[in-house]
């Protein structure tokens, strides 16, 4: 992680399109239309679902899916809301209304540009693999609960927010099961379920919209049925014009209260998108500008709240659909953006003939692929703290707030990585000789001997504040005291702030017990820490060393200069 130099924001879009063909615009072409056919029931699904109309649902895939295609680092990457944002967005909506959660997106985008700014976009890859399994089936459970009143056809005028809430008043409402809705439903999942066994190119979803709508559709005006709600119904006629940018209305007050919102957003969609990305990379063989790309979703993401929309991340099933397709450049995730423009403002009167039931049905089977239940019982094989990690955030997700389980994640993943770190880093104490070839690929073995009264110390790792405390009691628990202390450091890639107040104590408790410190194999960046902090005056510039076979001269010599002047005195 470096955080100096030049922001790292090259689109591949610019890159792409230096070489670009007839014959690449062809395959991007086709991958583009069949892209936007297969987004428009998610972005439509995903709308509802999180809280808003079936419009901003479109208008979040058009606008999002263009910015992160045009300005993303990934070639294949389609953008657009995602099932991981429902449950936050429709929390924030019934939280602070849709102004709240225009703001907290906005927020969030700024917060992903300066994730990429900064650099950062290699470290949100490597938030552990449980905590990420637990998030994503935890929102796959969650989908699905919210789904249950349009999949049933419930008569319920008002679902608590909270899971074990929401399945109490299911459970007492379940003779209101409307069955004509529950059949279109289960139909449509069964249509999505079945469409790949056909073909894995076929667009399950949008089959099945198309199906079930003209079978509801002619149910209603050929044999009077009623009772199966449609989005017109619910939402009346929808508008086909991408609204007029409005301002936001941020102050200090929203901004504190919206953070907290905002950073889930930011970091899930970051998971989301590198995730994506990463998926990508394998299918492709290419690979990804993280940090550009967290400054593509940054931008979208701080465009989209202005004209209404949601948050956009990466789409893995999209961009999937967009290799297997042929699409190879940005081209083809700014075609699908046109393809649903094209759709938003010329078809949107056939959008209020999808029944509820149906899109209810959609989001069933997003919510089954989330879940990755296999994946989930792959991890129960391994240690005992993966699985402790998946039920935890899993648990926080579902049952609390998953701005909740979020923050608990990333603190778990802090944990679990100081842990490793310090199983990893070891300490060794070293008399009477030490050889220079151990812990190298050196079989050549040189031995350097040390006289009685030096002991030697090996740090193996980062001397950071876990690993400085693991040190400090290692040398309280040695029982004779030495002449001298060398602390060999040619494995200590860097030192923190505790590592170098541990380090001081140590010399000045050295000190007041007439042992001297000498340090050896000081890495340069690790030296210029040292000198910036001024130990090399506490100790003397020369007992800092780079090399052991000077630091073991210089403490023999010590020695020997000190067993030579008790001689004398004798």
């Amino acid at each position: 992680m470096n955080f100096s130099g030049k922001v790292e924001f090259k689109p591949k879009a610019l890159s792409e399109l230096k070489n670009y063909s007839w014959a690449k615009f062809r395959s991007d072409l086709i991958a583009g239309v069949v892209v936007g056919i297969v987004a428009l029931p998610l972005a439509i699904a995903f709308g509802i679902a999180s809280g808003v109309t079936p419009s901003v649902g479109l208008i979040t895939a058009i606008i999002g899916g263009f910015l992160v295609s045009a300005l993303g680092g990934n070639s294949v990457q389609i953008g657009g809301p995602t099932g991981a944002f429902i449950v936050i967005v429709y929390n924030i909506i019934q939280l602070y209304g849709l102004q709240g959660l225009a703001i907290a997106t906005f927020l969030a985008g700024l917060i992903l540009i300066l994730l990429g700014v900064f650099k950062l976009g290699t470290i949100i890859k490597f938030i552990p693999y449980p905590i990420v399994v637990g998030f994503t089936s935890g929102i796959a459970l969650t989908i699905f609960s919210t789904q249950i009143v349009d999949l049933f056809g419930l008569q319920i005028d008002k679902v608590p927010g909270d899971f074990i809430g929401k399945w109490a008043v299911y459970l007492q409402n379940m003779d209101t099961i409307n069955c004509p809705t529950l059949i279109v439903g289960l139909i449509t999942i069964a249509i999505i379920a079945l469409t790949p066994y056909i073909s894995k190119k076929l667009p399950g979803a949008l089959i099945a919209i198309i199906v079930m709508t003209v079978v509801v559709y002619a149910a209603r005006e050929f044999f009077g049925l009623t009772g199966i709600e449609t989005i017109g119904d619910r939402f009346g006629r929808l508008p086909a014009e991408i609204p007029t940018p409005h301002w936001l209305g941020i102050n200090m007050t929203t901004i504190n209260v919206l953070l907290p919102s905002a950073f889930t957003i930011a970091i899930l969609g970051a998971i989301e998108s590198l995730l994506s990305a990463t998926v990508a990379d394998g299918a492709t063989g290419n690979r990804t500008r993280n940090n550009t790309e967290l400054i593509g979703q940054g931008i979208a993401n701080v465009a989209v709240p202005f004209f209404g929309g949601i948050p956009v991340t990466g789409a893995i099933a999209r961009t999937m659909t967009n290799i297997t397709n042929g699409g190879r450049t940005p081209v083809a995730g700014i075609i699908h953006a046109v393809v649903l423009l094209l759709i938003f403002l010329f078809l949107m009167p056939l959008i209020n003939y999808v029944p509820m039931a149906c899109l209810a049905g959609v989001l069933v089977m997003v919510a089954y692929n989330m879940s990755g239940w296999r994946t989930v019982i792959g991890i129960f094989q391994n240690p005992k703290s993966d699985i402790a990690v998946l039920i935890v955030t899993f648990v926080l997700t579902v049952v609390f707030d998953l701005t909740i389980a979020i923050e608990i994640g990333l603190l778990l993943a802090l944990l679990l990585f100081l842990r490793r770190v310090m199983e990893n880093t070891q300490i060794k104490v070293f008399s009477d000789q030490i050889d220079l070839a151990e812990g190298t690929e050196n079989t050549t073995h040189e031995i350097l001997h040390v006289n009685h009264g030096v002991e030697i110390y090996e740090i193996d790792g980062p001397f950071f504040f876990g690993v400085a405390n693991k040190f400090e009691d290692m040398m309280r628990a040695m029982g004779d005291k030495p002449l001298v202390r060398i602390i060999r450091m040619r494995r200590v890639p860097f030192i923190d702030s505790t590592g170098i107040h541990n380090l001081e104590i140590l010399i000045n408790s050295s000190k007041n017990d007439g042992i001297h410190v000498v340090l050896s194999g000081v890495v340069p960046s690790v030296r210029e820490v040292l000198m910036n902090a001024h130990i090399d005056k506490l100790i003397g510039e020369d007992h800092i060393c780079d090399h052991i076979t000077k630091a073991v001269d210089m403490a023999n010599n010590l020695v020997q200069n000190k067993n030579d002047m008790q001689e004398i005195t004798w």
